[in-house]
């Protein structure tokens, strides 16, 4: 049973040992608990890991890899999922936050005045100025800094890079946020070209490197969304980053709104269903022969190889319920399948524990520890 879970699969030139994939996540944990969380989920079979948020370019928040401290960090993350058997992506990120325009809801924040959840509609207000009032100059830079960083993520050993389409990516692909009159703004073309360039500097530093590309997908009719690229618009963006030098897509829908759109519960009155984005996937593996990597609410296994049956994706990405249960993998394949603990999408520990600053947690936690 579950032949398309258990098969192999090549994105790019690596080979995954199987088409279950730890999604990119913001855990918020310290740094020995996420290793030991990170450590949990390769070992539990999956067959690849993605690092969420790795900055494109320097910094001196979080970890860098252009910092010895920072490369070290990623090293190390590196070493635990191999040692276990599991591939490692790191997500190339460049934030769209305008750090001047953050600093004045400092105090509210620290006064907890202003709530994370109130916090992330305040800080997209300035999204738009920000990206669009950049000098071009600047956003060379920022471009040809994704493929500084491929390089430096390869040398810490990652397997492949993944560029990240929500963030600044994805702020430039808007229509939304993005109001340029240069060539980086007003037509789906010019607007790609953020993406186009970022994608492009990895490929010239690295001919041979996978590329996964995240594309965040906005929607109408209901709104959902406010980064990314419209469904109506994949027809233009896809080709101009497959030239560029993409090897892969992993589809989700676009961010910048509410969390609870994009980690949806199960009573979401859009996204409630299981692969509750795939319908993106539709789109996009019509306009593409490269593999294409789903997530939305995944947390059955007979859902999952039937998606894989109907060619509708290639491979599966999870964070939830991976977290919930990092062998979700292994139990298939030992044929336990009874003894998996399915993520309910309840999002009491995960995304709450993400919005009150405890990092993520699960709901089944206690009950693994007694």
């Amino acid at each position: 049973m579950y032949e398309m879970i258990k098969s192999p699969i090549e994105l790019g030139t690596v080979t995954l040992k199987n088409r279950i994939i730890f999604a990119p996540t913001t855990m918020g944990l310290p740094r020995e608990k996420y290793f030991e969380k990170i450590g949990k989920i390769a070992a539990g079979g999956c067959a690849m890991i993605i690092i969420g948020d790795v900055p494109a370019g320097k910094t001196s928040h979080g970890y860098s890899l252009y910092s010895k401290k920072g490369f070290a960090y990623y090293q190390e993350l590196v070493s635990i999922a191999h040692k276990r058997g599991c591939k490692i992506c790191a997500q190339l990120h460049q934030s769209d936050s305008d750090i001047k325009s953050m600093l004045k809801y400092i105090p509210g924040v620290l006064s907890k005045k202003i709530s994370m959840e109130d916090l992330r509609p305040l800080l997209n207000k300035q999204v738009g100025p920000y990206i669009s009032g950049l000098s071009q100059s600047k956003v060379k830079k920022i471009t040809s800094s994704f493929g500084e960083a491929a390089v430096l993520a390869q040398k810490a050993g990652f397997d492949m890079v993944q560029v990240h389409g929500d963030r600044m990516c994805g702020s430039f692909s808007s229509s939304i946020f993005n109001s340029r009159t240069d060539e980086y703004g007003k037509t789906p073309e010019n607007r790609a070209r953020f993406a186009v360039e970022a994608v492009s500097a990895i490929r010239k530093r690295l001919p041979g490197y996978p590329i996964d590309y995240k594309l965040a997908v906005r929607q109408e009719n209901p709104h959902y969304g406010n980064a990314g690229i419209l469904k109506e618009e994949l027809p233009v963006f896809i080709p101009l980053l497959e030239k560029a030098g993409v090897t892969s897509f992993h589809v989700a829908l676009a961010n910048h709104s509410q969390l609870s759109d994009t980690i949806p519960a199960a009573d979401h009155p859009c996204f409630s269903e299981e692969g509750c984005f795939l319908n993106y996937c539709d789109k996009v593996r019509g306009l593409t022969k490269l593999q294409v990597c789903g997530v939305g609410g995944l947390t059955d296994p007979d859902f999952v190889e039937e998606q894989l049956k109907q060619g509708r994706i290639d491979c599966a990405a999870m964070s939830r319920q991976l977290i919930a249960d990092p062998e979700w993998v292994e139990k298939i394949i030992s044929g336990k399948t009874t003894e998996i603990r399915r993520c309910v999408r309840c999002n009491r520990k995960c995304l709450g524990g993400i919005l009150k600053h405890q990092g993520v947690q699960c709901i089944y936690d206690k009950e693994e520890k007694s």
